[in-house]
């Protein structure tokens, strides 16, 4: 056993280039930081600084990357010496210059530890960041204190409460890295190095200060980031604490700064929302990992795609696909249909060129890649083929027999929607294994998530596919069964019930909206269907022989929302923002009392509680039926696709947070007034009476 442990490599090790001393991390994949690491890092630097024979130290590491971040594995554990402000107050006393050798990502305390260099080499391909306010803390490595050092307190600013990453050569510009080469990276490195040593040229960030002098005086800097953070992370803590943090860089001395900076991320590391959000990290890696799917599972090369229908979701996913360089044919029956697909589709490419997102070269990049057609045939050398015609299934099963005689063999076919039954639309070809769904959320081209679904018959490779899709453009997979709704619009369905019954009982479409806003929820269900277009569940209603009292009767006016300046609210031309409209009031009042409810003020408490504990149920259900795989894939789809606010963790985490037998207190108290959205399910009712909760579930094999 010793002489096993005696071979395996050193995951920090030190060679010499003459008189420069190389460190070397190599932690694959990614070079993490953890407690092994961090040891190596500090005996090195305190060896060559000790080393008579070294005149200077390159830090580098082994693989496809610099350092990307902390090990994951270590959260939630106390810190252990030596911590990362450890290692980087050793490199601080460094008698000798070192020199940062950044390739692929410096990540967190990747770059905290490059910034405690003295100087910065990087390729051009690299990309650097200080992630944590996504993982609900701030940096703890000294980030907050370094960073606006050298890259200035507004850039700092956007960088540390975005969590955002910037290329190599806007770093370059922006100060944080000294130096980007198009050749040897390591050659560089130890020239630099020693070109240092030579003029004895040791700047350290912590003893700069024209940068952040700059700022002094100046409120008006600090004010800005919060009014964008009060726009773009809406309840969230960590944001307003690197802010702090930030600040503190400019008022206070390096070391100082540094104690207020520990001090704060220690405060979030212990808060609920970091958990939450600690908790959708983690829920987003193993939403990946799928039952029959292996590394072994062969992944289909997607060369070419098609999308059948350019309409908005059409538009969107081919936008998905030639923003990640796939080709497609974007196939549609008509000529007006298409190009006015083709038209939304370099509108929203020139939207984003001109807010900064994309080149305007890129622009016309894209639009080549996107070939229009109104031939079904013009599919036959796709490696992909997406449906995403009318959300009907007679409809749907004919567009797939037509895709069945044109698709190559070895094609995927996958159909776009949100509800209907996979199995049923499969049977309509003669290969229901390469059928798959691939629900995307709209806009497509924005909305992260994608739940893929998987059929009675898909085919494992399939899957493996689909999943390696979803990476390749940037999409969050999360794998479901067949069933109504899928996971997301099953859930939406039981907390729609209760938004209708909680209007007709006293509410007001603007409160149970502002309980929901208040919660951290974009929008409520309201405005959400006034978003969408009240006349699709007008549509299925009167298809189904269903009736919505209130909903039906705004329908019969023609107030369908936005699209007709009213709905469930009224709007201004040219606005968006929902309006209260003292119509909508009276036609619920006059329902309420034809249907002989007697209505009364509700509290906020009683809405929350209505809307989401129903889907907390319906989650249970989901799970018990083997529709999603584990809690934490719910959670993913809440959270990517309908709003959920990250800071809350998802519907089963917060189940979790506020006590799952409280919770099932509350549901069986509702159930009494409310009925069968809150009877519990079983799976409720067992751990509630284990003193358990959903986290506790085993993982699946």
């Amino acid at each position: 056993m010793a002489e096993a442990a005696d071979r395996t490599p050193p995951l920090v090790r030190t060679d010499r280039d003459g008189d420069i001393a190389r460190i070397t991390v190599a932690n694959p994949p990614v070079n993490a930081l953890s407690h092994a690491v961090r040891s190596g890092i500090l005996a090195a630097v305190q060896a060559a600084d000790a080393d008579a024979g070294v005149a200077a130290i390159v830090l580098r590491c082994d693989g496809r990357t610099f350092v990307a971040g902390a090990d994951i594995t270590e959260f939630g554990r106390p810190a252990q010496e030596p911590i990362l402000s450890t290692v980087l107050a050793a490199i601080d006393a460094s008698s000798k210059p070192v020199v940062a050798a950044i390739h692929g990502t410096a990540l967190g305390g990747g770059l905290e530890l490059a910034l405690a260099c003295h100087w910065r080499v990087a390729v051009q391909s690299a990309r650097v960041g200080l992630p944590e306010v996504k993982l609900g803390i701030i940096p703890g490595g000294g980030g907050t204190q370094r960073l606006p050092r050298a890259a200035g307190v507004a850039k700092a600013l956007d960088m540390i409460t975005s969590g955002e990453m910037i290329g190599a050569d806007a770093a370059l510009a922006a100060g944080i890295i000294d130096q980007v080469v198009a050749g040897d990276l390591d050659r560089a490195a130890v020239e630099l190095a020693r070109a240092k040593a030579a003029e004895g040229a040791m700047p350290r960030l912590r003893d700069r200060d024209e940068r952040t002098a700059e700022a002094r005086g100046q409120s008006g800097l600090f004010d800005a980031a919060r009014a964008a953070m009060a726009r773009r992370a809406r309840g969230r803590t960590a944001p307003e604490y690197a802010i702090r943090a930030v600040q503190a860089a400019v008022e206070l001395p390096f070391d100082e700064g540094i104690a207020y900076e520990r001090a704060l991320c220690d405060e979030l590391k212990a808060s609920a929302q970091s958990r939450a959000q600690r908790h959708i990290f983690f829920a987003e890696r193993d939403a990946a990992k799928v039952p029959g799917v292996g590394r072994d599972t062969p992944v289909a090369r997607i060369g070419q795609a098609a999308v059948i229908g350019a309409g908005t979701m059409g538009g969107g996913i081919a936008m998905c696909l030639a923003s990640a360089g796939i080709p497609v044919t974007l196939i549609e029956t008509t000529q007006p249909a298409l190009d006015r697909g083709l038209a939304t589709i370099r509108s929203n490419y020139e939207a984003t060129a001109r807010r900064g997102g994309m080149a305007a070269a890129d622009v016309e990049t894209r639009m080549g890649l996107i070939r229009p057609s109104l031939a079904m045939a013009d599919l036959a050398g796709a490696d992909l083929v997406i449906e995403a015609v009318f959300e009907d299934t007679a409809i749907k099963k004919a567009v797939f027999a037509e895709i069945d005689r044109h698709a190559k063999a070895g094609a995927v076919l996958a159909t776009n929607t949100s509800t209907l039954d996979v199995n049923a639309i499969a049977a309509a070809t003669g290969r229901p294994e390469s059928v798959v769904g691939l629900h995307f959320f709209s806009p497509a081209n924005v909305m992260k998530l994608l739940e893929i679904v998987r059929g009675a018959r898909t085919d494992a490779g399939v899957l493996a596919t689909s999943l390696a899709l979803a990476k390749r453009i940037g999409k969050v997979p999360v794998v479901v069964g067949v069933c109504d709704g899928f996971v997301g619009n099953r859930m939406l369905r039981a907390r729609g019930r209760q938004a209708e019954r909680l209007v007709m009982e006293g509410a007001l479409p603007q409160q149970v909206d502002a309980a929901l806003y208040d919660f951290g929820f974009p929008m409520g269900p309201y405005a959400m269907g006034d978003l969408a277009g009240l006349d699709i569940g007008w549509r299925i209603r009167q298809e189904k022989g269903l009736k919505s009292a209130v909903a039906d009767r705004l329908c019969a006016l023609g107030r369908f929302g936005q699209k007709t300046g009213a709905g469930w609210f009224r709007y201004e031309a040219g606005s968006r923002t929902p309006i209260p409209d003292p119509a909508v009031e009276a036609i619920i009042l006059e329902e309420a009392a034809r249907a002989g409810i007697a209505r009364r003020e509700i509290a906020n408490a009683e809405i929350l509680d209505r809307l989401l504990l129903p889907m907390v149920n319906e989650g249970a259900r989901i799970l018990e039926e083997g529709m999603a795989l584990r809690p934490g894939d719910i959670d993913i789809v809440w959270v990517y696709g309908y709003g959920w606010p990250i800071q809350e963790g998802g519907p089963m985490h917060w189940a979790d947070a506020r006590g799952l037998a409280a919770a099932r207190d509350r549901m069986v108290e509702l159930a009494r007034q409310h009925g069968e959205d809150f009877v519990p399910a079983p799976l409720i009712e067992r751990l509630a009476a284990e003193g358990k909760g959903f986290a506790d579930l085993p993982q699946p094999a």
